[in-house]
């Protein structure tokens, strides 16, 4: 009997120790902070400048200047903007004639990358990289895709300084390039394929073509430090934490954070700011004007919610 006893008792207290663990396990889960998910987009400024109607571009200088371009034109031209009105406060232009251009990135040495790299009719033989450095002459890159024609809205620069330009497919899977090699100047330098990106479904309403705008992509960037890229869609941003190595290739094959961007006119632009703010910017259609719309903390967020890589 005093065995059986004790057996008992020691299965009990084993019970009991179970049971403690358990509860203080989710003890320590209910008090562990969520990670949060960014906030609305708040309205910064009403774009009203005429030159900044077809707002296709946006970049944050090291000095915190915020620069934006349209897409279009026969001339590479980049405005400052004040961010509290979005006034025009300063003008940098290069005598290139851009076919299309659609997006502009921020180099880590400084200089401003336009994307000349739009093709809504799918038949251009060469797209471009165009380059203004913080000093010197502009420069020109021409590209060359593997495997025909696209369009493409995003640049998306890394730590490493290569340009990774993702095309803009209504089909819901974008294509992901890279360079091959070095740039040559004009080139071409061939693209080669290195991935592709996709998002779930979103309900975020927005942009000009219904329930296909929120596959299709229109705007890149990265944060100020790189450790997060992002991709926008008429209707939402997807931001995505770059790992160590730097690969932005392997960061979009991650899984991403979504930041709605409801009720944009026609969204296209995207920037962070030194904070991790993610700046969002839509052209003017119709009466509707485009606007500058900020989301703090989104960088943060980004990388409290994403694993780094896939």
């Amino acid at each position: 009997m005093p065995e059986r006893a004790s057996l008992r008792a020691a299965r009990g207290a084993g019970g009991l120790g179970l049971a403690l663990g358990a509860v203080l396990l989710l003890t320590l889960l209910l008090a562990a902070p969520a990670s949060a998910a960014p906030p609305a987009p708040e309205e910064r400024c009403t774009v009203t400048d005429r030159r900044l109607a077809e707002l296709s571009g946006l970049a944050v200088a090291p000095d915190g200047g915020i620069w934006a371009m349209s897409d279009g034109g026969s001339r590479v031209a980049l405005y400052e903007l004040d961010p509290g009105t979005c006034a025009v406060t300063g003008t940098r232009t290069a005598p290139l004639d851009p076919y299309d251009a659609e997006d502009l990135a921020l180099a880590p040495d400084g200089a401003f990358w336009v994307a000349d790299t739009g093709d809504n009719d799918r038949v251009r033989d060469t797209v471009a990289l165009l380059v203004l450095p913080a000093d010197g002459a502009p420069r020109l890159h021409r590209l060359t895709y593997p495997d025909g024609p696209h369009d493409a809205e995003a640049l998306l620069i890394g730590a490493d300084g290569v340009p990774v330009v993702v095309t803009k497919e209504v089909s819901g899977t974008a294509g992901v390039y890279r360079p091959a090699g070095p740039l040559a100047e004009p080139g071409p330098t061939p693209l080669m394929r290195a991935g592709s990106a996709g998002f779930p479904r979103s309900d975020t309403r927005g942009g000009p073509i219904g329930t296909l705008g929120a596959f299709t992509v229109t705007g890149g960037a990265t944060s100020a430090d790189r450790g997060v890229v992002a991709l926008r869609t008429y209707t939402d941003a997807w931001l995505y934490r770059v790992p160590p190595s730097g690969d932005l290739v392997a960061a979009l094959q991650g899984t991403p954070l979504q930041v709605p961007l409801p009720d944009e006119p026609q969204g296209e632009a995207l920037a962070f700011l030194a904070d991790g703010t993610l700046l969002s910017g839509s052209e003017t259609r119709g009466l509707d004007r485009g606007t500058l719309r900020a989301v703090p903390g989104a960088a943060q967020a980004a990388l409290a919610a994403a694993p780094a890589g896939p």
